[in-house]
């Protein structure tokens, strides 16, 4: 079955990006009006999130969170055959400088995204920069091995150098002892496991509760952070800005590198809320880790 839906997929990602796009308008409705897929998860996220919205201006956004939902599965599959040029023209970035100075600099730097964009796209990132800075992804394996595989050659096709999330800490003592740098991006918008909450913080009017490790590992090796701003510019087009968080991590008061990050993702949300994934669980937990129903 694996293997036929990867051939399907490889030959549909030949098509142009406009042509993929009428593919993504005739699945919009399937997904939103007849499998209705996470319907009730990503209305409930939208109104807790914006209670001072009329209902009508909540469910545009609900529509076209889906409508970006398909652009984003079509973009995805067509990264299998996208070409250099054509990824550096619709994916660009703003203040890479910085980076790359602290990279010469033999500083290794944590990059803090979202499920917010085309988050897939920024693997575009080695193409910009010299190829003794890399792009560090970070990642978590996938139960089914084939798939794991794919996800990983795609990920990878531009030369970024993913880890699996439980090498992370292992990868960054051995660059750290050889003198090389790292570029470790962290999605890090996701719900931590109930018995691992550290740090509660407002969040679109919600009590939330935030990962906490891209901070500790910070602080742990004095790496400055960025917050990676994913715009969508247009349907196809992307440019991601890098906003400096810290530069001396070790002087920041605990969690102030967290809530630094979620409220700069705060506002990229409010900005174009129709960008980030509402269709997760990201408010399961209670404050006293009881699991809303």
């Amino acid at each position: 079955m694996f293997y036929i839906l990867y051939a399907f997929v490889w030959l549909i990602a030949w098509f142009p990006l406009h042509i993929l796009y009428i593919i993504s308008d005739i699945i919009y409705p399937v997904v939103y009006y007849i499998v209705r897929y996470r319907r009730g998860v990503v209305r409930l996220n939208i109104a807790k999130s914006f209670p001072d919205k009329p209902e009508m201006e909540r469910r545009k956004i609900e529509r076209r969170f889906y409508r970006f939902f398909c652009d984003l599965f079509i973009e995805t599959m067509y990264e299998m055959h996208i070409s250099e040029k054509e990824i550096l023209r619709r994916m660009t970035f703003g203040n890479l400088t910085q980076i790359l100075e602290q990279n010469a600099k033999k500083k290794s730097v944590m990059i803090m995204t979202a499920h917010y964009g085309n988050w897939e796209w920024t693997l575009a990132f080695m193409l910009f920069s010299p190829e003794s800075y890399p792009s560090n992804p970070i990642y978590k394996r996938l139960r089914n091995e084939k798939f794991d595989k794919l996800i990983h050659q795609l990920r990878a096709r531009f030369g970024a150098k993913l880890i699996e999330k439980n090498d992370l800490l292992r990868v960054m003592f051995r660059l750290q002892k050889e003198n090389e740098v790292g570029n470790f991006w962290m999605i890090s918008d996701q719900t931590p496991n109930g018995r691992n909450i550290h740090f509660w913080t407002p969040f679109l009017h919600q009590d939330t509760p935030t990962l906490t490790g891209t901070e500790q590992l910070a602080r742990k090796f004095d790496y400055p952070v960025f917050y990676a701003e994913i715009n969508r510019v247009k349907r196809g087009y992307y440019h991601c800005e890098f906003i400096p968080i810290t530069l001396e991590p070790k002087k920041t008061a605990e969690f102030e590198i967290t809530e630094k990050y979620m409220n700069l993702l705060e506002k990229s949300i409010e900005a174009n809320p129709e960008c980030w994934l509402w269709s997760h669980r990201r408010w399961k937990y209670k404050r006293n880790n009881e699991v809303n129903k």
